[in-house]
């Protein structure tokens, strides 16, 4: 029996919106800036609402690029950040699914020992083998590429541990009537396996390209040419520029456009996305 409190209901409902808000704010911000001039932007105090410069910033940004330290368009730095959230969210999630299926379907010797060991590997992060890692990238000739930015992320132990947790809650028994039935080992993968869990996948690929679309310090490292730079790195770059004062209404106009393709995939996923992490379909 749910008791009625109304007290605890505005209480909870207060503490919702006030946390939206204050979420929110940031971004309302960062927009506004977006849509006014520099003159502007540089005076006290910062306007809250919207101006009269949003076609005229987002049109620059869109077509000749920021300009302060190079004229590349945003849209090329957005189609390379693109580019490696894609990679890297599909690289992670074939990896991690046919390590997992290995894991749990197949009895060789030291299974358990590959999987700790693979488990292990989330005590290392990105930064603590970065160093080896790019000499790695350097001596395969794979600087200013895309292979280079997406090859070395693509393993995940997470990924691996939830696949291999969700394939142990599948019954023994549909395993063993593919086999009666003469199913292949890839046969019952693909089959029985893969449309199982298309959720778990949905909810891996948002979670992993926004790792991908976030990343900063691995393509700061491995890209030289401005036409393989990310949007994140880019709004970086622009943001700590040494000699000029940053021009706040391009930047905060950059800023928009790249929070803006996670946005689309999370509102567009929503629904597989939770589903995949409270649901098992069996």
């Amino acid at each position: 029996m749910v008791e009625n409190r109304p007290f605890l209901t505005w209480l909870a409902h207060f503490v919702m919106i006030v946390g939206v808000v204050i979420m929110a704010f940031p971004v309302w911000m960062t927009f506004v800036a977006s849509t006014h001039d520099q003159a502007t932007m540089l005076q006290s105090p910062v306007p809250l609402l919207p101006g009269t410069h949003l076609i005229e910033n987002y049109k620059r940004i869109l077509t000749q690029g920021y300009g302060t330290i190079g004229a590349t368009p945003v849209t090329v730095t957005l189609l390379n950040s693109l580019i490696m959230a894609l990679g890297v969210a599909i690289g992670k999630i074939i990896i991690s699914i046919l390590a997992a299926f290995a894991v749990v379907y197949f009895r060789f010797p030291g299974r358990m020992a590959c999987f700790w060991a693979i488990f292990i590997t989330l005590m290392l992060p990105v930064e603590v083998r970065i160093v080896p890692t790019y000499g790695v990238v350097a001596a395969l000739g794979m600087i200013d590429s895309y292979p280079g930015l997406i090859i070395p992320l693509i393993a995940s132990a997470t990924a691996t541990f939830l696949f291999r947790q969700f394939f142990l809650s599948v019954p023994d028994e549909l395993a063993e009537a593919a086999r009666v039935d003469g199913a292949s080992p890839m046969r019952f993968f693909v089959d029985i396996l893969l449309p199982m869990s298309r959720t778990s996948i949905a909810a891996m690929f948002v979670i992993q390209f926004i790792y991908g679309w976030n990343q900063y310090l691995w393509p700061l490292l491995i890209t030289t040419r401005e036409s393989f730079y990310t949007s994140v790195m880019t709004v970086s770059r622009q943001a700590n520029v040494v000699d000029n004062v940053p021009s706040w209404n391009l930047l905060m106009a950059m800023a928009m456009l790249t929070m803006l393709p996670p946005v689309i995939v999370v509102i567009f996923m929503q629904r597989q996305f939770v589903r995949g992490l409270v649901e098992t379909e069996k």
